[in-house]
């Protein structure tokens, strides 16, 4: 999925827990419900900054920062230009978020229940939404490509 539909359903889902979850407190400081919101918009996009060290650690190149960094409208607008088919794969990406999500919500939870709750359910819809349209995007692979390149693509 892209930046802006992870934004869309950070926000949906970030402001729902806000509502239904008790009052956050981080370090004896009461947290606005708005900026928490703004906290899940946030991380809801920006666990996807691993795609970049999973490129490189497959690719041996930080060619896709380098790319972003002379294009930054693509970074924003054209998503779909950053990557080759094969730099992320899906796989490695999906293990990387959930390991993300591990540590993430164990260490907030030793200071934040409630925080720690935010994060786990906004990053839950972000995995959730990455594997609904993972599925999708297998399904409608183009017609010539071969049943190893779609695999490829995964791994």
């Amino acid at each position: 999925m892209y930046s802006k539909h992870h934004a869309a359903i950070s926000l949906v889902v970030g402001a729902a827990a806000v509502y239904v979850l008790p009052a956050v407190t981080v370090f004896g400081v009461d947290v606005p419900p708005i900026a928490l919101v703004a906290y899940a918009v946030i991380i809801g996009v920006f666990v996807d900054l691993d795609h970049f060290l999973i490129a490189r650690i497959k690719t041996g190149t930080w060619d896709a920062i380098a790319f972003c960094l002379r294009n930054p409208a693509a970074a924003f607008g054209d998503q779909g230009r950053i990557f080759a088919p094969g730099d992320v794969g899906v796989l490695p990406r999906l293990l990387s978020h959930q390991l993300i999500v591990g540590a993430a919500v164990s260490l907030l939870a030793l200071e934040s229940l409630p925080l720690a709750a935010v994060t786990a359910v906004v990053l839950y819809a972000h995995i959730v939404c990455d594997l609904c349209w993972d599925i999708w995007q297998l399904g409608h692979s183009r017609d010539d490509q071969t049943a190893a390149e779609r695999f490829e693509t995964v791994l």
